[in-house]
């Protein structure tokens, strides 16, 4: 069979593997022998695009305001969890943190490969001109190249864990605009769950008093398939998890996601305990 000019096969050794990262129990970069307490998962990390790979998407056809766009990333999100996860690795013995290589417009890895959403054709009101007329074979590449080796780097280093005798909670950081379809956002942190409310109540309960606009289940619900990534990891193996939405204007650059990893991670630190997920 001739592969077809205007859609170049995939190499089979094509992977974009999550990128992972860990703390020490004492706040520093790096691994201890104990096994860490808590995997944090930021789905939405990178606007980086495959542009060496013309059968992933390539430059995606985008403009660089798509790219520099909330619609490309989560803004804000991957210096957020890595504040967390260095304040939070004290009291947890330990952080991991496994992140997105690619923008989520090529695959958005919180989605399952048969949604609408994990290859956009449009995002908000940003187009993305490569992900228009998709084939099976098309989709099936993206799949084989980005989430899977993603999914599958998350597995590996939650079975490590629980190999080692650690159950530990996994939180979901991601960010969201302050203005979405027109439609202005008041709502400053949001705290997602599942069908396990157990650490998402707490983290809700804890808040109080923390200076945040605090919803739960806001600006997004399991309902709108927004919890893929906690289902397929969490859910299956009865770990402790939540998400957590922060609205971008408030982490937009190094300095605020620092101040806002200093606010969060007290709260976190208490709900974590009162669950006993720690």
């Amino acid at each position: 069979m001739v592969a077809s000019a205007a859609r170049p096969l995939v190499q089979p050794e094509t992977r974009f593997d999550g990128l992972v990262e860990h703390w020490r129990a004492d706040g520093s970069p790096g691994r201890d022998a104990a096994p860490a307490g808590l995997v944090l998962i930021c789905e939405h990390a990178s606007n980086a695009l495959p542009e060496g790979f013309p059968a992933l998407g390539g430059d995606l056809g985008i403009s660089a305001a798509t790219r520099a766009s909330h619609a490309a990333y989560d803004i804000g999100a991957l210096g957020l969890a890595r504040g967390l996860a260095g304040l939070l690795a004290p009291v947890s013995g330990g952080a991991v943190l496994v992140h997105a290589p690619l923008s989520r417009l090529v695959y958005d890895l919180n989605r399952a490969p048969d949604h609408p959403a994990a290859m956009p054709p449009k995002s908000e009101i940003h187009e993305v001109p490569a992900n228009r007329d998709l084939t099976p074979a098309d989709r099936l590449a993206r799949t084989e190249a980005v989430c899977l080796p993603f999914h599958a780097t998350l597995t590996a280093q939650i079975a490590r864990l629980v190999a080692l005798g650690r159950r530990p909670a996994l939180i979901a950081v991601h960010s969201f605009t302050p203005v979405y379809l027109g439609k202005t956002r008041s709502v400053e942190f949001g705290v997602i769950h599942d069908d396990d409310t157990t650490l998402s109540l707490a983290v809700m309960e804890a808040a109080a008093g923390c200076g945040l606009d605090t919803r739960l289940n806001e600006p997004y619900s399991a309902a709108g398939d927004v919890t893929h990534t906690i289902r397929q990891h969490a859910v299956p193996m009865r770990l402790a998890n939540t998400m957590l939405e922060i609205r971008n204007d408030l982490i937009a650059d190094e300095v605020a996601q620092a101040a806002m990893a200093r606010r969060l991670a007290p709260v976190l630190a208490r709900a974590l305990a009162a669950t006993g997920a720690l």
